[in-house]
């Protein structure tokens, strides 16, 4: 079975095209309904990656990336709520603690939705939020700068760093309580509808059943740089809708059809490296490929923007929202050595007066 053939696939495209995309606008200025989320539950999507054994459908990664595209193509604020879900579920599919046994089937098939509070563990050795072993426990302190899908979500994934500096992972629920206070919703230039706050930890006490996980920060590390140095889904998700609007558009179907080429070469190639045997191999050719990734979203949005004329800026206007979903994306997940990348890539096409010079 080809992958755009694939039951969940089809699906991903049907609600897409039914409720996700016509109601973009919307959903960008009043915020992700819970009805949205629900139709994701319902469509199984939720347990794409999850053991088919835990009640997932254990699909292969290239079936998550094509659905991660459709999604992110239609309404990226839909898309970068669930998104958070995955994470959680993978992490606990491969953990043989007790709260695997708790949480991981009613995860994979969407009974509960989790949220992720970590990507503060990528400053280290800043440690925003601190570990502390307490009472059979561990005691959270400090701040969760993002946290996305605040009164969507059921639970959350949470991670500070010990003494020691190991990283631990624990599963709390995701409502104020004593401990744990978020701040109001977040107005942000893209993605508001996403319900993002920061949360306030003081003294947020968690069993040990509620530990996923606990390693060195060098082991997560290690894991972390490829998943951060491939290419999101969602980037050529959001450029792939963007050149749609460009096709339709005056005087855009000839500069659509040679982004088009481009991104698709970058697609395959970026594609190919995510699904290497080796994950820690080829990280300044991921890098590369993630970099072009940017630089095609940039002119994929941009040109819409521009073919669109004044009707672009219209908040009714998909072109002028997709630029936006676009600049999000460009630090979405970041790390320091991605964003190191991407400024050495902007500053090289300045210094050459040239775009990027294309596949091959």
């Amino acid at each position: 079975m080809t992958i755009a053939a694939h039951p969940l696939v089809s699906r991903a495209r049907r609600l897409a095209d039914d409720l996700l995309a016509p109601r973009a606008a919307q959903v960008d200025e009043e915020g992700v309904p819970v009805s949205h989320i629900e139709a994701v539950r319902r469509a199984g999507l939720l347990g794409v990656s999850a053991p088919r054994e835990d009640g997932g459908a254990g699909a292969p990664e290239g079936v998550a990336r094509e659905i991660a595209e459709i999604l992110a193509g239609a309404c990226c604020s839909t898309w970068f709520v669930q998104t958070q879900h995955h994470t959680p579920v993978k992490l606990l599919a491969k953990s043989e603690l007790p709260v695997r046994g708790r949480l991981l089937r009613p995860l994979a098939t969407g009974d509960l939705m989790a949220g992720i509070a970590y990507a503060h563990v990528r400053r280290f050795p800043r440690v925003p939020v601190r570990a502390t072993a307490e009472r059979g426990g561990w005691r959270f302190d400090g701040t969760v700068p993002w946290y996305t899908g605040w009164g969507l979500n059921d639970v959350m994934l949470l991670a500070g760093v010990c003494e020691r500096g190991d990283v631990v992972f624990a599963f709390a629920d995701a409502r104020e309580r004593p401990g744990l206070r978020p701040s109001p919703p977040m107005r942000l230039a893209a993605l508001t509808a996403a319900r993002t706050v920061s949360l306030e930890l003081d003294g947020l006490w968690l069993p040990e059943e509620s530990v996923v996980l606990r390693t060195p920060h060098e082991s997560f590390a290690r894991i972390d740089i490829p998943r951060s140095t491939n290419t999101s889904p969602a980037v050529f998700g959001v450029a792939y809708a963007a050149l749609r609007v460009l096709e339709n558009a005056p005087q855009g179907a000839e500069p659509a059809a040679a982004l088009r080429a481009d991104l698709d070469e970058v697609r395959r190639r970026a594609y190919a490296l995510a699904d290497h045997p080796v994950p820690h191999e080829h990280i300044e050719e991921r890098l590369n490929l993630k970099t072009r990734a940017y630089d095609l979203l940039r002119a994929a949005t941009t040109a819409a923007v521009v073919a669109g004329g004044g009707r672009a800026v219209d908040l009714r206007s998909p072109a002028q929202r997709l630029a936006r979903e676009a600049m999000f994306l460009l630090i979405q997940g970041q790390t320091a050595e991605v964003r190191r990348a991407q400024l050495a890539a902007l500053t090289q096409t300045r210094q050459s007066g040239e775009s990027w010079p294309g596949p091959g």
